[in-house]
């Protein structure tokens, strides 16, 4: 079993975030955090996965995730990692309110799936993320204590992802080392799930424009594949008003601990970038961004995303149909 065409397209095409995107000239980078910062981070993102797997459970039978290709025991492992996300909801929020910081609450999540193969394959999705995310995380956390604890609730994580991603027929370990993001770039992907509610907390990141990805019928395959970005320049121009039809624009893919960026080129009587073939040696939950420069992987480069794109290695794409774009 592998993506299911519906929720590629979903996540290929994006979702609204939860707020407007403010202007390059309103945003500091990099954003100053502190300790209490990264664990209301984490659980913000902790929310957002334990409302998913809540929902999924109760929208969702037993019955019709063995129907849609999901035999038994996967439902109740479903109900292990839900356990798992309501015990890190609960740790952090524990561990903040004893340093004598607020914690952040549960807001209002949008999930785009529709069945249990939807469902599924954002759940390999968001586990990524969290993976990454956490990664990312790690090297701005001063007290030990809380590093180690962050490092123990990534390692479950990873657990999560893999298992998911081999219940998907993809590797459960597509590369040698798992990506790390920054703090904007995961705002960026899950404030696209907030669909409403407040906080008590303000977080100091801020979202780019959203990076949509045009539908392809194919699996994307490294060292092959092209990619488009729909109405990307017309989207990123509201962000960056130095922007021109002329700006020379990369896609640059993050992968494992790599950066690799690829010169875009404008198309649709410029509407879309586009690259004609996603870089060789990548594989995986691989994330992209626009950036205005080829060598720096900074934040005040950026224009646009991340998207996301499961990558497969060349020659290696599976020989099931993908299905066509909707």
């Amino acid at each position: 079993m592998y993506f299911s065409t519906a929720a590629t397209v979903l996540l290929a095409a994006g979702l609204s975030a939860a707020s407007p995107i403010e202007k390059r000239s309103h945003i500091i980078y990099p954003p100053t955090v502190d300790d209490g910062i990264i664990l209301n981070y984490a659980l913000t993102l902790e929310y957002l996965e334990r409302k998913f797997y809540q929902e999924g459970i109760a929208n969702y039978s037993q019955a019709e995730f063995v129907h849609a290709g999901f035999a038994d025991p996967f439902y109740e492992n479903l109900k292990e990692i839900y356990v798992d996300e309501q015990t890190h909801v609960s740790f952090l929020s524990g561990a903040l309110t004893a340093a004598g910081v607020v914690p952040t609450v549960e807001l209002q999540y949008c999930f785009p799936s529709t069945d249990p193969a939807s469902f599924i394959t954002l759940s390999s999705v968001l586990e990524g993320v969290g993976v990454s995310a956490y990664l990312g995380a790690a090297a701005s956390i001063v007290e030990k204590d809380y590093l180690t604890a962050a490092g123990a609730i990534l390692t479950i994580e990873a657990r999560h992802s893999s298992y998911i991603r081999k219940v998907l027929g993809q590797s459960p370990f597509p590369a040698p080392f798992d990506t790390p993001l920054e703090f904007n770039k995961v705002h960026s992907l899950a404030t696209k799930f907030i669909c409403g509610g407040s906080s008590p907390v303000t977080l100091p990141f801020q979202a780019f424009p959203d990076l949509k990805l045009e539908c392809s019928q194919y699996y994307y395959e490294a060292g092959r594949s092209s990619v488009t970005f729909s109405n990307a320049f017309t989207n990123a121009k509201a962000f960056e008003a130095t922007l021109t039809a002329d700006s020379p624009i990369y896609a640059t893919f993050y992968s494992g601990l790599q950066k690799y960026p690829v010169k875009t080129r404008i198309t649709r009587g410029n509407k879309d970038y586009k690259i004609d073939e996603i870089p060789a040696g990548i594989a995986g939950q691989v994330y992209v961004v626009l950036s205005k420069s080829e060598t720096s992987t900074s934040d005040e480069f950026i224009i646009a995303g991340p998207a996301i794109l499961e990558v497969y290695p060349k020659g290696k794409v599976p020989e099931v149909p993908k299905g066509k774009c909707h």
